[in-house]
């Protein structure tokens, strides 16, 4: 622990990489997934294995990627091998342990909309699209999230289905033959949630410090569930502090062109 002041947003990202090993093998999402995977590299996963979109394995960016297209993944990956065999030999053959994944909009169940808010033919927002999530959530072992909390956000009831989560919740995954485990792992800004083991629908598992059950109950469109024994999220210690905003510190730079 540290007593070194931290926004909702550090204590999001921080907790989201706690949950990566060492032995992980994650495919990572642009964003708020790619600052708790590096920031896990950095500290107490050294031996991860992040695998982006465009084709990297094993990326050690020293600054975060604007897009799956930056240079900065190509120049520090191990390798780089072509889309179609990312996804074909990679990701579909089950070599990949977790896929970490934002999203724009979410329901009870894990499922994701980055497609559209609002009516698909004449929508509010029209969103960049799904991209390799779809396969992402399907063909990983396992699934984390991680979104900031809003009642925008977390809804019953999605404007469109992007990405397939646990579907209408309880063995939905089995019954289309969906043999992953699907998502494990909610992290926002306010709580780590964790689905229910029947119903697959996200309960809180931990409250970050200095949030409360009002906040999130009112940052959320479902009925919150906790879990029987509801634990304070660990605040952040000194070295993951310091490591996350170095790393933002050092991409801010390079994306300014500063020296």
């Amino acid at each position: 622990m540290t007593s070194l002041p931290f926004t909702a947003t550090e204590m999001m990202t921080i907790a989201a990489a706690r949950a990566l090993s060492n032995d992980d093998v994650c495919f990572v999402g642009i964003g708020a997934p790619s600052a708790a995977c590096n920031v896990a590299r950095l500290t107490h996963a050294p031996g991860i294995t992040l695998i982006y979109e465009s084709g990297t394995i094993g990326a050690m960016p020293d600054v975060l990627p604007l897009s799956i297209a930056d240079g900065v993944l190509c120049d520090t990956a191990v390798c780089t091998v072509s889309v179609p065999e990312m996804f074909r030999y990679w990701l579909q053959g089950g070599r990949i342990s977790i896929g970490f994944l934002g999203a724009a909009q979410l329901d009870p169940f894990g499922n994701i909309n980055t497609t559209v808010i609002g009516p698909y033919d004449k929508p509010k927002v029209r969103l960049p699209g799904g991209g390799g999530a779809p396969e992402i959530a399907t063909s990983c072992r396992k699934v984390f999230l991680i979104t900031k909390q809003s009642k925008r956000g977390m809804v019953r009831t999605l404007d469109f289905l992007t990405t397939f989560g646990h579907g209408e919740g309880g063995d939905h995954r089995k019954r289309l033959g969906i043999t992953t485990e699907g998502p494990v792992l909610l992290v926002t800004d306010l709580a780590v949630w964790k689905p229910d083991p029947l119903t697959k629908a996200f309960i809180v598992a931990s409250i970050h410090p200095g949030a409360t059950r009002e906040q999130i109950a009112e940052t959320c469109c479902w009925d919150v569930r906790y879990a029987a024994d509801v634990a304070e999220t660990p605040a952040p210690t000194e070295l993951e502090l310091t490591t996350l905003r170095a790393l933002h510190e050092r991409t801010r730079i390079a994306h300014q062109g500063s020296h």
